[in-house]
């Protein structure tokens, strides 16, 4: 499996800059137009994709109001499923024309498909990719279906222990998927700061020989930062026009100005951890001369023996490095040596 893959010709890896993906959900609150405003606000923020959730209430549960079926505690408390989803889905009818506008605005667009129709529906629509939810990374049967499909695969991996994520990718790589991210996760709603541990990240990826990621529920950006720099190369977060609007997904949403400095912050940590290296920076080579040196701090006679008393290490740094002032201390001077010079080793002995 490569450790790296490509996404609509944006490839996607630890060599490359962060890939961003920004999840619309249900924050279009039942409306057109406002799934719409969402995908031009997201092509706004820099992101590179744009992404749905494609299911329908009676593909994901049914309606039914027994224990079973309705949520303890929570954003969404008491609600039953059914009617959670029914308030989120974003209809079939609305696909084409979200992922036509995605396309004239230059974002690459795909989706989660909750069910083998719903990937085959997505599959005509042309998505260079899709993505597997964190309660959908048991379905295998599922899995294999949108494997076959020969497109990238994301499997978030929320609520999987190490034996479930392997079993999901066994069978992605042996249904024929040959471009697979995987994407830490924690699936709380919103999920706790203290729990994120992004540490699971670079194993995560060692483990499974792939680019890894976050699908990230927290509030704020700091986390999704944070795991670019243990080696993420996919974040995707929740996105909504304004949280004061409501929608099922947006307590844990972040709006546009918030998104824009998500990807911005992305980039300039990814930028950040340039490589291994000891050598003098670019950026430092006119600092140099602010290093300490070996300096005369008094007039010294010809003869005269340098001391602590007219010889010290002081900035700045055109001196004699400060290693050699113990070798420096007891000489004599060759010459008279005026207050302020530089020493050199010309100068002594």
């Amino acid at each position: 499996m490569s450790s790296s893959i490509a996404i609509a010709g944006r490839k996607i890896g630890s060599s490359h800059p962060p890939y961003i993906i920004c999840e619309l959900s249900g924050n279009h609150n039942g409306s057109l137009d406002r799934a719409l405003a969402l995908v031009d606000a997201a092509a706004d923020t820099g992101c590179d994709a744009i992404k749905l959730q494609t299911y329908t209430p009676d593909s994901l549960t049914i309606d039914c109001d027994s224990a079973d079926f309705k949520i303890q505690g929570g954003l969404w408390d008491g609600r039953t499923l059914y009617d959670l989803y029914r308030e989120a889905h974003t209809p079939y009818e609305w696909h084409e024309a979200l992922f036509a506008r995605a396309r004239n605005r230059g974002v690459t667009i795909f989706s989660t498909p909750f069910d083998e129709s719903a990937a085959d529906f997505l599959d005509d629509l042309g998505a260079p990719a899709f993505k597997i939810a964190s309660f959908e990374a048991v379905d295998l049967a599922l899995i294999a279906h949108v494997a076959r499909k020969k497109k990238p695969m994301i499997i978030s991996t929320g609520l999987s222990n190490l034996g479930d994520i392997e079993l999901a990718v066994n069978t992605a790589r042996e249904n024929g998927c040959e471009e697979l991210v995987l994407l830490h996760c924690i699936s709380s709603y919103p999920a706790p700061h203290d729990q994120s541990n992004l540490r699971t990240i670079p194993h995560l990826g060692a483990a499974f020989s792939t680019p890894v990621g976050l699908s990230d529920h927290t509030h704020g950006t700091a986390v999704s930062v944070a795991a670019i720099a243990l080696g993420a190369s996919v974040i995707e977060k929740h996105f909504t026009i304004a949280r004061a609007d409501g929608g099922a997904d947006s307590a844990f949403s972040l709006e546009p100005e918030e998104f824009r400095r998500l990807c911005e912050d992305c980039a300039v940590a990814w930028k950040a951890l340039g490589r291994i290296g000891y050598d003098l920076k670019n950026a430092e080579k006119g600092n140099l001369v602010f290093r300490r040196s070996l300096y005369a701090i008094a007039d010294i006679a010809e003869g005269e023996v340098l001391s602590s008393k007219n010889v010290r290490s002081i900035r700045p740094g055109f001196g004699l490095p400060p290693r050699h002032l113990t070798q420096i201390l007891g000489q004599r001077a060759r010459s008279q040596i005026s207050r302020g010079t530089p020493l050199s080793w010309e100068m002594i002995g």
